[in-house]
C-alpha cells in the first residue's frame, strides 16, 4: 500500500510542479505584454522575457522529468492547467470591453 502513496504523491507533486512552471511561463508572459506595451523598449521587454521564461519552464521540465516520461506527461497537463487558469484571471470584465457611455454611438 505504501507503494501507491508513494506513486500518488509523486504523480500530485509533478502536476503541481507543472502547474506552477505554467503560472510562472504564462503569468509572465501575461505581465510582459502589459509592461512592454507601455515601454519604449518593447522588443527587449519582449525578448529578454521569453528567453527568461522559457528557460525556467525547459530547467523545471528536465528537473521534474528526470527521464520519466509519466512525469513528464503529468508535468505537462499541470502546465496547461495553469494556462486554462492564467487566461480566466486575466480576462477581460465585460465592463472593460464595453464602450463608454459618454460617446454618441458610432452610426448616428
Amino acid at each position: 500500500m505504501a507503494d501507491a502513496a508513494t506513486w500518488a504523491t509523486t504523480w500530485a507533486a509533478a502536476v503541481l510542479a507543472g502547474a506552477a512552471l505554467g503560472a510562472v511561463f504564462f503569468g509572465g508572459l501575461w505581465w510582459t505584454v502589459r509592461r512592454g506595451a507601455a515601454s519604449k523598449t518593447a522588443a527587449r521587454w519582449f525578448v529578454g522575457s521569453l528567453v527568461l521564461r522559457t528557460a525556467i519552464v525547459l530547467a523545471g521540465f528536465f528537473l521534474v522529468g528526470a527521464g520519466q516520461p509519466v512525469r513528464l506527461g503529468l508535468c505537462l497537463l499541470g502546465f496547461l492547467l495553469a494556462r486554462a487558469i492564467v487566461l480566466l484571471v486575466t480576462r477581460p470584465r465585460l465592463a472593460a470591453l464595453a464602450p463608454p457611455a459618454s460617446r454618441a454611438p458610432p452610426c448616428a
